[in-house]
């Protein structure tokens, strides 16, 4: 194999460059045209001679020449896995680019890094985009604070119950790690129940809020988190109501435990959360759901008044109910964001200016609501 044969990919005058030296800026450049030239579609002498000449490359005395290797093949499939291992233990600026990066290294390969490197390599492998358990594994149980929440804030790591459970356990949270430790695992896309139930129970304050409000708790939890003094100042009960994916069970466990009120379901009709006043009268009336909906929606004024007083609701409370039907029916939903601020506005100005015998608790909740909407982006409401 000669130079000569690679003529068409590598420059003679590149391998000459790099090989024969000159400054180290040069052959730092000679590098990053050969590694980007490795890259590309080689026969299979060509690629064993260019991968001699990144060995090469890979134990070269200066910094510049090795870093412009590891940043030129940092995502390459091409990258030898030998050359890849080497430059995971190099200095920092060498090694990140490829502990971040590199397909070549496997799970066991980032095991051992997380294992025996310093926070910043740990870091750097927290930080990739796509993490397996063993490896998520691995750092909660070994990596540093900040490696460990870098990989908890990372979407494409994998975390089941047993990883976060570790965490939790390692990163006490009543200091000030494990309050930052906590507050990365609530803004995750999703959490175990189980993980968040213990959340629930630890965490306060602005975590707190963005935990109920971002995850499913299981149904005693949040009603009693709801029903709490702190609910008062932090959780909607509806809201959270409308997080459950099983809807019908969460409101027959309010029922059972005595929280599905006549006020809650009034609260629930004027923000336009029609299914859960729909499950919540046919759980008040031990009717199905179907049957329900059809009373609610498509019988008159007559069916829906005969479901309140089957509920055991106060009659008061029709004229709500109704004018909320009467806004669903009317207002026109796209599924878009604008969705629930629309209906939610249109129902409490219409109760607020119609309805006189609405009690006065409520009336304080939806002026509440009024203003909450005013001054809430519309992305948010």
């Amino acid at each position: 194999m000669t130079v000569t044969t690679m003529r068409s990919r590598l420059t003679e005058a590149d391998i000459e460059t790099f090989i024969k030296g000159g400054t180290t800026e040069a052959r730092a450049a000679a590098a990053m045209k050969i590694a980007r030239a490795v890259d590309r579609e080689l026969t299979d002498d060509e690629r064993a001679y260019a991968e001699e000449i990144v060995r090469l490359m890979a134990r070269d005395a200066a910094a510049l020449v090795r870093r412009a290797l590891s940043v030129a093949l940092q995502n390459s499939p091409r990258l030898p896995h030998d050359v890849a291992v080497r430059l995971a233990a190099d200095i920092d600026a060498i090694a990140e680019p490829v502990l971040r990066n590199s397909p070549v290294l496997t799970d066991e390969d980032l095991i051992a890094i997380i294992e025996a490197a310093p926070p910043s390599k740990q870091i750097a492998v927290a930080g990739r985009t796509f993490l397996p358990r063993p490896v998520t594994a691995a750092l909660t149980e070994k990596g540093a604070p900040e490696a460990v929440m870098t990989a908890l804030r990372n979407r494409g790591a994998a975390f089941g119950p047993a990883e976060l459970g570790m965490a939790l356990d390692r990163f006490e949270l009543n200091n000030e790690v494990g309050a930052e430790v906590a507050a990365a695992m609530v803004d995750r896309d999703r959490l175990p129940v189980s993980i968040a139930e213990r959340l629930a129970s630890k965490v306060t304050g602005v975590v707190f809020d963005r935990l109920v409000n971002r995850h499913e708790l299981p149904p005693q939890l949040a009603i009693d988190l709801a029903t709490s003094a702190r609910e008062r100042a932090t959780l909607d009960l509806v809201d959270q109501a409308m997080r459950q994916s099983d809807l019908p069970r969460f409101v027959q466990q309010l029922n059972l435990s005595g929280r599905l009120s006549p006020s809650l379901v009034a609260r629930a009709a004027c923000m336009g959360r029609m299914r859960f006043v729909e499950h919540a009268l046919a759980e008040l009336a031990g009717i199905a759901h179907q049957r329900a909906w059809l009373m609610i929606h498509d019988a008159g004024a007559l069916g829906l008044r005969a479901l309140v007083e089957r509920a055991g609701l106060p009659t008061r409370l029709y004229a709500v109910l109704r004018a909320a039907v009467d806004v669903h029916h009317e207002t026109e939903l796209d599924g878009g964001p604008e969705d629930r601020r629309r209906f939610t506005r249109r129902m409490i100005e219409r109760v607020l200016t119609q309805f006189q015998g609405v009690p006065s608790d409520d009336l304080d909740y939806l002026l509440e609501k009024l203003d909450a909407l005013a001054d809430r982006p519309a992305r948010a409401a």
